[in-house]
């Protein structure tokens, strides 16, 4: 396995002087584009509601991911709660947009402790930082931890796409895998469903910026990723994400060799039923519709999910210890 690009980012002293510089921003946050001016130094809350320090709701081995991701020991997944956009079917909405009943509010030398269990403890593949956007210091700080302490697994960036093109430009280098979602095609869609009027733009200038930095995805031996970009798009009832638009840019804008993760597990979960267009799973023929797609555009790396699986990804973070398990 191929040393991961963090090290040698640490080892120059690039990465400290990156977490100091990250978190004078937290003076006045600006981390995502919401851009809410806040000073989250003192806890004063913005858009996603975070203060000063990560906080985290659970973490664990996932089995659930692609299969390069999850591979045969599982993901070294760590769920942050809160969230820069608010999806009405959010499957996560628990943390995202919920309470903080499950919460632990950390300091950097904590989540090191969390990032290392997942590695040595449970011998997971790689860390998966699921809805980091909003948290990049308090991540940053982690690995300036970690790292001397022996971290050395890929690191993911398992994001909603909606992330700023300056703050991704302070992860060159510590990011291994970037594992973003294109949710949309249309700002008119993503201000309806996620409560963002700039989505597409943000997003696609985001996903410019990760493949820039961590290219196509590459796999050891066994399969699993250790390096590039894997792009997710979740299907949505009657086209509400604007499937093929979302695709003919990423072959066309960003490589016909990027790699995607279509994904059908949609479930009306959260306020979605008080959305008709999203108050269904999505049919046979939407799914179809969508590989079609894929194959017309010769998108040929990358998985898709089987229909009929949705309620399996489902997690439910009020179980105790493993939000996937049953």
């Amino acid at each position: 396995m191929a040393e991961s690009a963090y090290i040698k980012l640490y080892g120059s002293g690039e990465l400290a002087r990156r977490a100091g510089s990250l978190r004078e921003r937290l003076y006045d946050c600006d981390i995502c584009p919401r851009s809410c001016h806040v000073n989250r130094i003192e806890n004063e809350r913005g858009f996603c509601r975070s203060g000063q320090f990560a906080s985290v709701s659970s973490y664990c081995d996932h089995h659930g991911e692609e299969p390069a991701i999850s591979g045969t020991r599982g993901s070294g997944t760590i769920f942050f709660n809160h969230c820069n956009l608010r999806c009405k079917y959010c499957q996560n909405h628990q943390i995202s947009q919920g309470a903080d009943n499950q919460s632990q509010a950390l300091t950097g030398s904590e989540l090191a402790k969390i990032m290392l269990n997942l590695q040595d403890g449970l011998r997971c593949h790689n860390i998966n930082l699921v809805s980091p956007s909003h948290y990049v210091p308090q991540i940053v700080e982690a690995l300036c931890h970690a790292i001397p302490a022996g971290l050395h697994i890929p690191l993911i960036y398992n994001t909603n796409g909606y992330d700023a093109p300056d703050t991704l430009k302070m992860l060159d280098g510590a990011i291994d895998i970037y594992l973003p979602d294109i949710k949309y095609s249309s700002d008119v869609q993503a201000a309806r469903f996620s409560d963002c009027s700039n989505y597409v733009e943000t997003s696609r200038k985001a996903i410019k910026e990760m493949y820039r930095q961590a290219g196509n995805l590459v796999t050891d031996g066994s399969g699993i990723a250790q390096s590039g970009v894997i792009v997710r798009h979740l299907i949505l009832p009657n086209d509400a994400a604007g499937s093929v638009d979302s695709l003919r840019w990423l072959a066309n804008d960003i490589s016909g060799d990027v790699t995607v993760s279509i994904m059908a597990q949609y479930y009306p979960c959260h306020l979605a039923s008080q959305k008709p267009a999203i108050a269904r799973k999505i049919s046979r023929e939407e799914y179809s519709r969508v590989a079609e797609t894929v194959n017309e555009l010769g998108l040929e790396n990358g998985w898709f999910q089987e229909m009929d699986s949705s309620e399996f990804y489902l997690p439910d973070f009020k179980r105790p210890g493993h939000p996937f398990s049953k």
